[in-house]
């Protein structure tokens, strides 16, 4: 399979936000820079197939492969207090030897490792086989300044100074990072994070799910490190946006609802694979929903209380009975301007459908890359993770989202600010630059990914990069 061609290896840790931006860098690296690629996939579901992998990806070309590493299973070691971020780095560690078989086993030893950020761990195998390091960052470049940032703010921030003072973080060279918005994680001085941020730091190259119009401060910061005193030594490659491209086979019923639909007249409104929202809140955005008197599109998850990530590693439940948990009468006050979908729809199709004028998102990367690249302005909802981070990114730092300064994962946001959310992106004279900027961003995507754009020619950097460490090898060993 690889023969003949520059060979690399990529490791995605646990969730479909890692493993889908990892797959399209697998396929941009194959079909755009002459380079081979296995991808090995950290999953804790036995269930999952190849051939399942293989139809969500859409890969087909012969140099590009998906192995499945061996389910990983941690549920003797976790309870209801262990983080998110602590199981997949527990979920990395566990198939840490899995992996130093796999690769052991190849014909054809790989020049470089790319990990995602939440498997850097698996660095020590990268360096007993002697590759290159490479870390892909699948969410902003804040979030990674951040990150790299955190271990010296670690050693030079107290935190009971920080918390109770709620100050505002500064990273050299970028925006403050205001409290309310600090990723969990730091304020919490986890030691994995950190350890995340310091192995980071340690890769040859660090690839980032962004581009230079989308985040041109922060950009310049992590670029020009000596002269802003910003880690990481590592250069850093804006490689983005990396989406999953529109399935054009996909035609079920939203689609086709859709298709009946006025230009830019629907709001679509999910909360990702992983988010939920309470019994409460779920009543208040129907309510809002309503009440605002636009077309929309709702995928609805059964509540949960007190965990906005409930479905991060698990499902909730498979109740799809709608009148257990919104207002009555609901679906039929609503059946003429809004179409309610039961737990998944297909996002990327739905977001590239001319007929869509707005997405209220928990603000995930990738969702948040998908609205972009198809000129959709959003409403962000933040649940958990970094998302906090990344709605100031968007609404404030870019300016193609509106976020309420209500809105907050613990509290409840009434239906009267969600109606005016909803009729600002939509419709109001005051949305209109929102709207503008995003797709002018649409545009600016477009040119960053194509045969001379920055971001192309920043991945063509680290592909020549892999071809001239393999001519290296070879002149050895030949």
């Amino acid at each position: 399979m690889h023969t003949g061609k520059v060979h690399v290896a990529l490791v995605a840790s646990p969730g479909m936000g890692h493993l889908i931006p990892v797959l399209e860098l697998g396929k941009r690296l194959v079909s755009h820079h002459g380079i081979s690629a296995t991808i090995f996939v950290v999953t804790m579901d036995a269930s999952l197939s190849r051939s399942q992998l293989l139809k969500v990806s859409g890969i087909t070309d012969d140099f590009l492969d998906v192995v499945l590493l061996p389910a990983v299973d941690i549920s003797a070691r976790v309870d209801k207090t262990t983080g998110i971020l602590r199981q997949m780095a527990m979920m990395v560690h566990e198939a840490l030897p899995s992996l130093r078989s796999a690769i052991l086993a190849m014909e054809v030893q790989p020049i470089a490792l790319i990990v995602d950020m939440f498997a850097t761990e698996a660095f020590v195998v990268a360096e007993e086989f002697m590759m290159f390091k490479y870390v892909f960052v699948t969410t902003n470049a804040w979030f990674l300044a951040l990150t790299v940032h955190g271990p010296n703010l670690d050693k030079e921030v107290d935190q009971d100074d920080h918390i109770n003072n709620q100050k505002p973080i500064h990273i050299p060279g970028c925006e403050p990072v205001r409290f309310v918005d600090c990723y969990e994680q730091f304020l919490r001085r986890n030691k994995v994070y950190f350890r995340m941020g310091t192995e980071i730091s340690t890769a040859d190259g660090i690839l980032v799910n962004s581009f230079y119009d989308l985040e041109p401060l922060t950009l310049a910061a992590l670029h020009d490190t000596r002269k802003v005193g910003l880690a990481p030594k590592a250069p850093v490659y804006p490689i983005g946006p990396l989406v999953r491209p529109v399935e054009l086979s996909l035609r079920g019923e939203v689609l086709r609802w859709l298709d009946m639909q006025p230009k830019e007249s629907v709001l679509y409104v999910s909360f990702g694979s992983g988010g939920t929202l309470s019994a409460k809140q779920t009543i208040e955005l129907a309510w809002g929903l309503e009440n605002s008197q636009q077309r929309f599109i709702w995928v609805v998850r059964p509540p949960v209380e007190n965990d906005s990530a409930a479905t991060v590693f698990k499902s909730n439940g498979v109740n799809n009975d709608f009148l257990d948990y919104l207002p009555e009468g609901f679906l039929n006050r609503t059946c003429k301007n809004g179409l309610v979908v039961p737990k998944w729809a297909p996002q990327t199709e739905i977001l590239s459908h001319p007929s869509i004028g707005g997405f209220l998102s928990h603000c995930g990367w990738n969702s948040s890359l998908e609205s972009i690249v198809n000129g959709v302005p959003m409403i962000v909802w933040p649940l958990y993770a970094e998302q906090k981070m990344n709605a100031t990114v968007l609404a404030e730092h870019i300016g193609v989202a509106t976020r309420s300064k209500l809105l907050a994962p613990k509290g409840v946001v009434g239906r009267d600010v969600i109606a005016a959310m909803i009729q600002k992106i939509m419709v109001d004279k005051e949305g209109e630059a929102i709207r503008a900027k995003v797709k002018m961003l649409k545009s600016c995507a477009v040119k960053a990914v194509s045969n001379g754009g920055s971001s192309y020619n920043a991945l063509a950097i680290v592909a020549e990069e892999c071809k001239i460490g393999m001519q290296r090898r070879n002149a050895k060993t030949g």
